[in-house]
């Protein structure tokens, strides 16, 4: 049984035109799992296609793949759409029928997903996918404070069904783990780490904590990734995936003002033991 992604652009509009696709696709013995009007623009506010139409995205199943090239035979003779894609549906195309709507991606690079904080939905949709695949895979989220990037970490791991590991985090109190217990080295976990933390993090045990994590065929999520690799063996060509998060499209995404707090926090977090490396 073969997947199937379907786009297509309604060149003429007409009553029982979505009707008449679903018939033929119908007979054809092609079932339709989803469809959805997509977005066919760049990044939401500038078309790519100017005067282009409507475009419709459906997921389809069949017994036989030839049923595809029927299909798209018949479909190239219509004067009322144009197909626009048709193969093996990829994440992108899954997660564009289902938000109606495209990642958008960096111009210059190609593994650099961008979003707003009012997309968080697609982002945990996103992220919970990437975390349903086994095996090392390596993610940096950039972002400001108080925008959503360890909510959302957390949030797609729940969608996942995956238990998340800190290893440094600012998200209740400053967090920084030197050994881990039990089941917490499984590769099924995500493991979670504040690249600024981290970086700053003297301690040996904690550094070597994060090399043995790194060498686990398991998720890996780091927030600010720059930080992270600049005095060290890793580099921003390591990471798989790069997102990058702001609470509006023109928001600058800067260091200087998250290490003056972090520094701050350090200040502020004297005595006391941590239950984490007891």
């Amino acid at each position: 049984m073969g997947n199937w992604y379907l786009e297509y652009e309604i060149q003429i509009n007409r009553p029982g035109l979505l009707g008449d696709i679903a018939s033929l696709l119908g007979m054809l013995r092609v079932n339709i799992t989803t469809i959805n009007s997509v977005d066919a623009s760049v990044d939401g506010r500038n078309p790519e296609q100017i005067d282009g139409g409507v475009r419709r995205g459906l997921l389809l199943r069949t017994d036989d793949d030839a049923q595809i090239a029927r299909f798209e035979l018949i479909a190239s003779t219509m004067d009322t759409i144009q197909i626009k894609k048709i193969r093996e549906p990829k994440l992108s195309d899954i997660l564009a029928v289902r938000h109606g709507r495209y990642l958008l991606k960096d111009t210059d690079n190609k593994k650099t997903f961008r979003f707003l904080r009012n997309e968080l939905g697609i982002l945990v949709d996103f992220m919970a996918e990437l975390f349903k695949e086994e095996g090392h895979k390596l993610i940096g989220i950039r972002g400001m404070p108080r925008v959503g990037k360890t909510e959302s970490v957390v949030a797609a791991s729940v969608c996942a069904n995956k238990k998340w590991v800190f290893l440094s985090s600012t998200m209740i109190k400053q967090t920084i783990r030197k050994t881990l217990a039990g089941d917490e080295f499984s590769k099924d976990n995500i493991f979670i780490l504040d690249g600024i933390v981290s970086r700053k993090e003297a301690d040996e045990r904690h550094l070597q904590l994060v090399r043995e994590m790194m060498r686990i065929p398991a998720i890996k999520v780091v927030e600010h990734p720059d930080i992270f690799v600049q005095h060290s063996e890793y580099s921003i060509e390591d990471f798989d995936y790069i997102i990058e998060l702001r609470t509006d499209h023109e928001q600058e995404i800067t260091y200087e003002m998250m290490e003056k707090n972090h520094m701050m926090s350090d200040r502020g977090s004297m005595g006391g033991f941590d239950i984490f490396n007891l």
